[in-house]
Formats: C-alpha cells, sequence, structure tokens
C-alpha cells in the first residue's frame, strides 16, 4: 500500500520501544494511516468510522455485522488505530469497549490526531495483551461478546500471544456465544497460519478460515482472519460473509478447516514462535 513520503517535521509521530509511529494521509483513499517503521498498522477515516479500507479488517467488520443486534461487550488485544473500537461505537451504539495496548505513546498519538467518536464507551488499558486479559473486570469473565486479537509487534506478533495457553486464556472472557476474531498474517506455505488455526481449535471448537483466495492457497503474504467460538457458528453466515467480501473472497469452514490444519500441531508457551515478518516491500508502491 503507497503512502505519501511527507517531510518527516510534518508528521505526526511517536517514539514507540520498537519504533517510531507515524500518521500519514492516505494517497489512495480518505483517511490516514498508522504507521510503525513502514508498516501501516491501521487506516481511519474519521469523516466515516464504518469505512474499514484494509481488507481484513473489512472481513472482521463482516463478522461482526452477523453477531446478534444491539449493543456489545467488546475487547481488543492492540490498539493500532482503533478502527475497530470506532466501527462497533458508531453501527452499535451503547456498546462497552475495552482496549489494551502495550504502548503509552501510541495510545496518546491516535487520541492527539485521530480522536475518538464522541460519546464512544470505549477504555483503553495500557500493559501488556496477555496480561490484560487478567485485569479485566470480574463482570466481563464469561461476558464477552467479542474479542479481537490484532498485536504487533513491528511486522510481528509475538510469541506469546499465539499459543493455547494465551487462547485459553482468552476464551475465559468469551459468553457461551461469544466470538474470537484473530488476524493471522502469513505467506508461502502458511506453516504459521495452520498453527495457529491448530491451536485456536484446540480450545474453542468452531472455526472459519476468512482470506482473499491466493492468500488462502499459501500463494502470497497476506492477511488471514481467524474467526471462533464454543458455539456453532451458524451456517448461514457463510454465503452472507461471502457476499461483503472483499473479492476474490474465500471462507473455509468444518472439513475444510480440518484440511487446512492436516498435519499442524498447536503452539504451546514452550515452544511457540513469532509470525513471520514480511518483506516490507509489501507496502511500497
Amino acid at each position: 500500500m503507497g503512502r505519501k513520503r511527507d517531510d518527516p517535521g510534518q508528521v505526526p509521530q511517536a517514539r514507540l520501544a520498537g519504533g517510531i509511529a507515524r500518521i500519514l494521509p492516505s494517497d489512495v483513499t480518505t483517511g490516514f494511516e498508522v504507521d510503525v517503521d513502514g508498516t501501516p498498522q491501521s487506516h481511519v477515516d474519521l469523516a466515516d468510522p464504518t469505512h474499514l479500507h484494509f481488507e481484513y479488517v473489512a472481513r472482521m467488520g463482516a463478522v461482526i455485522d452477523q453477531l446478534p443486534d444491539g449493543p456489545l461487550t467488546a475487547v481488543h488485544l492492540g490498539a493500532g488505530g482503533m478502527t475497530i473500537p470506532r466501527y462497533i461505537a458508531t453501527t452499535r451504539p451503547g456498546s462497552r469497549q475495552q482496549v489494551v495496548e502495550l504502548e503509552q505513546p501510541l495510545v496518546d498519538l491516535v487520541r492527539e490526531h485521530l480522536p475518538l467518536p464522541r460519546g464512544a464507551a470505549i477504555r483503553v488499558r495500557i500493559g501488556d495483551a496477555r496480561d490484560g486479559l487478567g485485569r479485566m473486570p470480574q463482570g466481563m469473565h464469561g461476558a464477552v461478546d467479542l474479542l479481537v486479537s490484532d498485536v504487533y509487534s513491528g511486522a510481528q506478533t509475538p510469541a506469546h500471544l499465539t499459543t493455547v495457553e494465551f487462547y485459553s486464556a482468552a476464551a475465559g472472557l468469551l459468553s457461551p456465544t461469544g466470538v474470537l476474531l484473530v488476524n493471522v498474517a502469513d505467506g508461502a506455505g502458511l506453516a504459521f497460519a495452520r498453527r495457529q488455526v491448530a491451536t485456536i481449535r484446540e480450545v474453542l471448537g468452531e472455526v472459519a478460515i476468512l482470506a482473499e483466495v491466493q492468500v488462502l492457497k499459501g500463494r502470497r503474504f497476506g492477511n488471514l482472519v481467524i474467526a471462533a467460538s464454543a458455539a456453532p457458528l451458524p451456517v448461514e453466515w457463510l454465503p452472507r460473509l461471502m457476499a461483503a467480501g472483499p473479492h476474490p473472497a474465500k471462507i473455509a469452514h468444518g472439513d475444510e478447516v480440518e484440511r487446512f490444519i492436516a498435519g499442524a500441531r498447536s503452539a504451546h508457551d514452550g515452544d511457540a514462535t513469532d509470525s513471520p515478518k514480511p518483506n516490507l516491500r509489501l507496502f511500497e508502491r
């Protein structure tokens, strides 16, 4: 994805532990991108919070739209530009949302230059995403409708946020019908993604995978969205999610998921790895 190369002195930025975060005007659409050391982390359209420009975020939005009508109780691991919390606050007024983000400077940068919608009930907690799961109010345990895990340190998801132990802690917050959404980035062969699906499948029995066709086939680097729940994912979701796009879309469910993870072993705290690092040329013009 291309971005304007503005004079660094003119670009809002903040120093993070893992690099420099900047807010850049998008040169391909309306809105702004939150960029960390050349890797786009989020796209935010202040004029239209329902505009989900990144494909994987739009796929998450399509799943969220299938959840029962009304306000949601949601937890977001990883803040970025808080694109999905903005979307939920706009499409489902009255929702209660908690965001866990490691980097206070990033939160401050976004709040100053990309302010949240007025009246949105979004609380931000600073700290490690996994630690943050244990610090949620007791009343949220077993009561969360949606938990989104989209955590990156630079361009990679840290290993401790990819394991059975981590997902078990996340699942403990979900209501009996609550849904977990995970953003996974992977490339040729999809070894990391297959292992992630196997890991999540061990914790939550119902799993679907949403991605662009060539990404799901392992032919190019990209993002896969994993949706999971302890309750059956309604079959009627599948054609609706396919129709919602972005296109060309592919959704794996049921036997397709079993074939996708065939031979993959789940990740545990003792043997997990960070997600693969993309070639940064992916994000250039």
